[in-house]
């Protein structure tokens, strides 16, 4: 995708000064140099004199009445305009669609930029680990909700969405819990978390993550602590235990590699079909779309499709393409078209609810640290300069809003 930009049809020299106004290029005589050409050489040395005098004394004394001397006098100029930021996307989204960001605590609560950046872009966001289990049940009955609840204030301080991630997730027991356990114990320690948890931000939190990855690569169950000692029905009850804390809230399963059509897709199918089916509150489907240059998901929005013809909404949970280093021109023109595409699948799917990047700034991804040779995987750079990416979201933003009827 190139774009080529023109400065205008006709041709000609235009010199401008340093506040971009146009002067001809020969310099066109004035009614003060008319004036003095009429004068007297006498008189005209004189009045230079008279002039030399007084910028000596304005610039002994100071113009303003100051100490030190002033070095130059020039003609006051205009101020430039401000120089515009990027558009904003949470302007550019459709009503009924919210776009978000995964939030990095550290960045959040030590650099205005990034604080800056994520409230003006993003009308949603998910923390990156705030809300997980080993984060707030550090010890059995030890809680620490110092940094989801900074989180959660931050989002409603900046009329931001919250999206709960994640209730449960196999990389992220806390070690206090032991497969030892009868099963009746692991059942009333996994109930009583998703119950507090959910219970104390209900009404605050507009959809969770209720289990994350469990599926296996095959689309089969992924083998866990949770599938091994309590079976396949633990999933069902963590969901209907998320809707009793909180009824209002929506309800995701979310998983990788399931955002084209793979086998892991088609096992999630068939599990969102058996969990609906058994009456467990499962409300949507989250797709992570931690995309490889070059690697494009499979039909993306037919696959996104075939889960909403369930009855499901959908969501763009964790995007991010990471790019083999070098970083090059092309390949960041190849980057901003693989998240318009995701964009566009989402925006394909009438029950598509949010797209959310794992991240916006190169600053903060986890990219490097889990995929060495990759990198700048995100819509704005290390300095928070936005990439060609952040541009393709915005221009398929803006034409589907100037295409859309008032």
């Amino acid at each position: 995708m190139t774009e080529e930009v023109r400065a205008g049809a006709a041709t000609g020299t235009v010199v401008r000064t340093d506040d971009g106004w146009p002067v001809s290029p020969s310099r066109v005589p004035t009614s003060v140099d008319r004036t003095m050409s009429r004068l007297p050489r006498a008189r005209v040395v004189v009045l230079s004199v008279v002039v030399l005098v007084l910028v000596a004394c304005a610039a002994y004394f100071g113009w303003d009445r100051g100490v030190g001397p002033v070095e130059s006098v020039a003609a006051p100029t205009a101020k430039p305009s401000p120089t515009p930021g990027p558009p904003a996307l949470r302007d550019l989204m459709p009503p009924n669609v919210r776009i978000g960001s995964a939030v990095n605590g550290q960045m959040l609560a030590s650099d205005a930029r990034y604080r800056e950046t994520l409230s003006s872009q993003f009308n949603a966001v998910t923390s990156e680990n705030a809300m997980k289990w080993t984060i707030l049940e550090p010890k059995r009955g030890v809680y620490d909700w110092s940094a989801s609840d900074q989180f959660v204030d931050f989002a409603k301080a900046n009329g931001q969405a919250v999206y709960g991630h994640t209730l449960l997730w196999h990389s992220n027991t806390p070690v206090w819990v032991t497969e030892s356990w009868s099963p009746e114990q692991l059942r009333a320690v996994l109930k009583q978390h998703i119950t507090t948890v959910v219970s104390r931000y209900r009404g605050k939190i507009w959809a969770w993550d209720v289990v994350n990855e469990v599926l296996a690569e095959d689309g089969s169950l992924r083998d866990s602590l949770w599938l091994r000692k309590l079976g396949p029905r633990y999933i069902a009850d963590a969901f209907r235990w998320a809707h009793e804390a909180d009824p209002d809230a929506r309800l995701f399963i979310n998983d990788y590699g399931t955002e084209g059509r793979t086998r892991k897709a088609d096992g999630l199918l068939r599990l969102v079909k058996e969990l609906r089916a058994g009456g467990a509150p499962v409300h949507g489907v989250g797709f992570q779309s931690h995309i490889r240059l070059g690697a494009p998901p499979k039909d993306a929005a037919g696959n996104l499709r075939r889960f909403a013809a369930l009855g499901v909404s959908v969501a763009i949970t964790e995007l991010d393409v990471r790019i083999p280093l070098p970083v090059t021109t092309q390949k960041l023109l190849d980057q901003a078209l693989l998240y318009q595409h995701m964009l566009k699948a989402c925006l394909a799917v009438a029950t598509c609810e949010s797209v959310t990047l794992w991240g916006f700034t190169d600053v903060s991804s986890w990219i490097g640290s889990h995929y060495p040779g990759y990198g700048a995987a995100c819509v704005f750079d290390e300095e928070f300069a936005p990439k060609p990416a952040h541009g393709a979201l915005a221009q398929e933003l803006s034409a589907r809003k100037s295409a859309s009827p008032n």
